[in-house]
């Protein structure tokens, strides 16, 4: 098993395990999102075996004046195929290390207001919670 920055090649895998998260994802939002995603260094970081995806967390080192210079895991989904197995717990003592190497002072992610398993897990990986995320959707162009 490797844990490693995956490429734009390998979107068709990602894409895979990410629409277990975002089942309303098309192939081609999901390729132009992470293209426009690359301007703040999103990283794509996979957790492979044999070449194939396990674990997928996408990432990007931030500052602000609210958490410092911070890791925020925009995404962490195992492969439905591989829940229960610990791939997430290992994921993220991969990503503490990968911010500590990075200079972060603190990992931020948000969860699922919906998803109680998630906000368990994270607090058993001693997450807390800290903020609340206010959503306003606008309409636009196309996204009439």
């Amino acid at each position: 098993m490797q844990i490693r920055e995956m490429n734009f090649k390998e979107l068709e895998t990602i894409y895979e395990v990410i629409l277990q998260q975002y089942a309303e994802l098309s192939y081609k939002e999901f390729d132009d999102l992470a293209y426009d995603m690359r301007h703040m260094e999103y990283k794509m970081i996979g957790m492979l075996e044999r070449g194939e995806l396990m674990c997928y967390a996408g990432v990007a080192v931030q500052t602000n004046f609210y958490y410092k210079r911070h890791l925020f895991i925009f995404d962490l989904v195992a492969d439905k195929k591989y829940r229960g197995r610990d791939y997430t717990n290992q994921m993220l003592e991969y990503l503490e290390t990968y911010a500590r190497t990075a200079m972060c002072a603190n990992i931020v992610l948000s969860s699922n207001i919906e998803s109680t398993d998630a906000q368990v897990f994270y607090e058993k990986n001693g997450f807390n919670k800290k903020s609340s995320i206010f959503f306003k959707n606008i309409e636009y162009g196309d996204n009439k």
